[in-house]
């Protein structure tokens, strides 16, 4: 036992003696260097020993351990700006052995014929006089790619090469095969039984590729795109009552054989539900709820819309700041009866929490200027933060057209009740510049020049000027707007005008008009607006000599025809011989009508007015209605100076409503109303109807007209009415065999309306166009019979890429004796 705890002992005892050093050399191996001045660099050319060495931080007591060593090396690589470090130990010192990246001297781009060589140089991140960065240039090789992508070239394929060059430097290429647009061949709906896929089509940006999509962009798959209609889609259908709505996915698969991507929208629609009650709540004491009844735009018994209850909740939620209660939030809650398919809505409103804005950054306005954002904002820095008014001046920016892309977010301030508002914004293009032509029945041939800016000097202004020349017409136009007057939202307007209106197949004559117009808007609400304007203008008639060559149209010379007298005088003869007889020799070429000569006589008239219009816009597309109403009244007074005085009233009508199996229908009403207030009417400010009011009319082919000697040498001009109405119910339904992306729909309608009233002169004593005992029909002869014109007809309506194409025939039902049809019509044009 002795000797066994002895030879224990003696080897415990060597052991604790070998383990001296190694402890010693484990204690030692943190402090390898001293401090950082005892690191030496090798190989580096541009970069300062200093600057390496600055990436070694040594720890409190100025040494550098193991684990500081290694956070140099990494900060080092992470710099790019060395395609290899490695650190050794020589002799308690540290050695960093570099070797540097080369400098890029040029960046070229070949075989890019889509995309410009600015705009790709823009979104790399490798530039001339920089570091090359392999990681980095591969990075850029795909950005390329990418831009490719997003412009619908999926085949693009992007190979970079770096060619050496002396001095540690290089030149990179990228090489680029394009490769051809990638469309979208089909698009499908699942799910879809409210709607048919033909009309959901209509609220989605993608299209399907057709014969047609080389003019437009949107058949070019975009996965942005995509993604944004799914968002669409569901807010269409919270927008009609179905509040369950979740547009489950969209599948997008390429089909080699197509050659293009097939893309699905997988919908579940849920069930669609009404209102079954509306009620508010305020756990704020000092607020009763009721005074934001008001402001509520959802109604008991109509469908759910998540759209209106947005704008109900923005809207008191304003109000309720307005009123002193900054900090008020309006929330809404929707208890639903899945039984009866109801929602009973709750408003309630509480107090939110109190946040200030301490500042509004603004990024990304490369021209336009700070305050044309800023005044957008119904808040400013050091207002209370006010979630509904951001949310407007969000919607507000983003419908000036002026930005790509547009996103406000909030990020803490100073303190803990303080945000900072960060604006960010991607500027576009907002210059246009175009070319367009067209033909009507009406106008002729028509060709326009025209050059606008929406954003003008980066000020918000905007400026346009238009050169007109056509078969009928003519004319130039200048038009400025400044949407802010006096940093009020308040648009003031500018139009300067010159038009020529030629002769043609329904007017004898030809009128020039010269004049300004200044403007002032006011938008009321979203969908209320109304307009104050001035117009003073001189307007001049035209005529060919051969239709004004008479000075004196009585006297014995005046013998009527039998055929004058049976078909206009009803078979009476006011100089009491019926046999036939010479017209005057003024007569035998044809006359202009009498308020034409006579306007002509005048000379260039004035017309200086005050007016405004006020307008009503519910429509969910301007552009291609299917649902909401739009109503504009105007109202011109004239008198105010000038040469001419009268009081001119009109309103227009649209109804849309869908109907079935994505039919449309549309009622069209409109009227209108001219008051004489002192002096005569001329013929020129009375109201010309035609197709405008009754399809399967001429224009100007309604309503009163000249009957002296016509049709046999007489002009008929059509003289205008002081009164007229007109109504019209339309079907407007798609081609269910064609591709929606073509754009196509047929209509049906019917017409009704009427024109009567002429108040403009009848007589003129310088001719001697006055009835006398021996003349009893030397003025003027007209027809002034109120009846009512009926048409009925079809309709070709095309959404082209060349621009909003109608092709109708009509077919006249009731007409007046003298009214003039012309069944078909057409009118369209083109930009490019």
């Amino acid at each position: 036992m002795n000797v066994g705890m002895q030879l224990r002992g003696g080897l415990l005892a060597v052991l604790m003696m070998l383990a001296i050093p190694v402890a010693a050399t484990l204690s030692s191996s943190p402090a390898v260097a001293q401090t950082v001045s005892s690191i030496e660099v090798e190989g580096n050319r541009r970069v300062e020993v200093e600057t390496i060495r600055s990436y070694f931080k040594p720890g409190p007591a100025g040494r550098l351990d193991q684990a500081q060593i290694d956070d140099g090396l990494k900060a080092l690589i992470e710099t790019g700006l060395f395609q290899d470090v490695k650190i050794t130990q020589t002799g308690g010192r540290l050695l960093v052995t570099l070797v540097e990246n080369s400098v890029i001297g040029r960046i070229a781009f070949e075989g890019n014929k889509k995309v410009k060589d600015e705009q790709l140089s823009a979104e790399i991140q490798s530039k001339p006089r920089g570091t090359l960065s392999r990681p980095m240039v591969q990075s850029d090789a795909q950005r390329i790619a990418e831009i490719y992508r997003h412009s619908g070239r999926y085949d693009v394929h992007v190979t970079p090469e770096i060619i050496e060059q002396p001095n540690n430097r290089v030149d990179l290429v990228f090489t680029i095969e394009e490769g051809s647009k990638t469309g979208v061949k089909l698009i499908e709906f699942i799910g879809n039984n409210a709607y048919s896929s033909y009309r959901l089509k209509d609220v989605i940006k993608t299209h399907e590729s057709n014969l047609l999509s080389f003019l437009g962009g949107n058949d070019v798959y975009d996965p942005d795109r995509v993604e944004a209609d799914r968002d669409l889609i569901r807010r269409f259908y919270l927008k009609n009552g179905f509040a369950d709505v979740q547009v489950v996915a969209a599948l997008t698969e390429y089909d080699p054989e197509r050659k293009g991507f097939l893309v699905t929208f997988r919908i579940e629609e849920g069930q669609q539900y009404r209102v079954a009650s509306v009620d508010f709540q305020s756990s704020i004491a000092t607020l009763a709820p009721n005074v934001l009844r008001s402001f509520s735009r959802v109604s008991v018994g109509s469908l759910y819309n998540a759209e209106a209850l947005e704008k109900s909740v923005e809207e008191m939620q304003i109000e309720a700041s307005r009123r002193g209660y900054a900090f008020a939030m309006v929330r809404p809650r929707g208890d639903r009866n899945f039984e009866a398919h109801t929602i009973s809505i709750v408003f309630t409103v509480d107090e939110g929490p109190r946040s200030y804005i301490e500042r509004i950054d603004i990024r990304g306005n490369t021209r336009t200027r700070d305050y044309v954002i800023r005044r957008e904002f119904d808040l400013s820095e050091g207002d209370a933060y006010n979630r509904a008014l951001v949310d407007r001046a969000e919607r507000r920016l983003k419908n000036l057209d002026f930005f790509k892309s547009v996103k406000l977010v909030t990020e803490p301030g100073s303190s803990s009740d303080r945000v900072i508002l960060i604006v960010d914004l991607e500027e576009k293009s907002t210059g246009d510049f175009s070319i367009s032509g067209g033909y009507s029945t009406t106008d002729g041939a028509l060709a326009e020049v025209s050059i606008s800016e929406r954003n003008f000097l980066g000020r918000g202004l905007f400026a346009k000027a238009s050169v007109t020349y056509g078969q009928y017409a003519r004319g130039a136009s200048l038009s400025f707007v400044e949407p802010y007057l006096l940093d009020h939202r308040v648009a003031l307007g500018l139009d300067v005008f010159y038009r020529e209106q030629l002769a043609n197949d329904y007017v004898s004559y030809g009128t020039t008009t010269l004049g300004f117009s200044p403007r002032l808007g006011f938008t009321l609400r979203e969908d209320l607006s109304l307009q104050l304007r001035y117009s003073l203008y001189q307007q001049s008639i035209t005529l060919p000599t051969t239709l004004n060559n008479c000075n004196n149209l009585a006297g014995p010379a005046f013998f009527p025809t039998p055929t004058y007298i049976n078909t206009v005088l009803g078979g009476v003869d006011p100089t009491g011989n019926a046999q036939a007889g010479l017209l005057p020799g003024c007569l035998s070429d044809g006359e202009s009508s009498l308020p034409v000569r006579q306007e002509l006589a005048n000379g260039a008239t004035w017309t200086s007015s005050l007016g405004y219009s006020l307008n009503y816009n519910t429509l969910d597309n301007n552009k291609n209605p299917t649902d909401g109403l739009l109503i504009d009244f105007k109202q011109d007074f004239a008198g105010v100076g000038g040469d001419v005085s009268y009081l001119k009233s009109a309103i227009d009508a649209k109804y849309y409503t869908p109907l079935v199996a994505d039919i449309v229908g549309v009622i069209h009403a409109q009227g209108g109303m001219l008051n004489s207030m002192g002096s005569q009417l001329r013929m020129l400010d009375q109201f010309q109807m035609g197709p405008n009011l009754v399809r399967g009319f001429a224009p100007n082919g309604i309503g009163p007209r000249d009957l002296t000697f016509y049709p046999y040498t007489g002009s008929g001009d059509a003289l205008g009415g002081t009164k007229y109405w007109g109504v019209s119910a339309e079907l407007q339904m798609p081609f269910w065999f064609l591709p929606k992306e073509v754009g196509l729909k047929g209509a049906v309608y019917a017409d009704a309306g009427s024109l009567w009233g002429y108040q403009g002169p009848t007589s003129w004593t310088a001719t001697g166009e006055v009835n006398s005992p021996t003349c009893p029909t030397c003025a003027m002869q007209y027809d002034d019979t109120n009846i009512i014109r009926t048409s009925v007809g079809v309709g070709l309506i095309w959404q082209s890429p060349f621009g909003p194409l109608r092709f109708d025939y009509a077919v006249p039902l009731t007409k007046g004796k003298y009214d003039i049809v012309q069944q078909f019509k057409f009118g369209g044009g083109t930009s490019f």
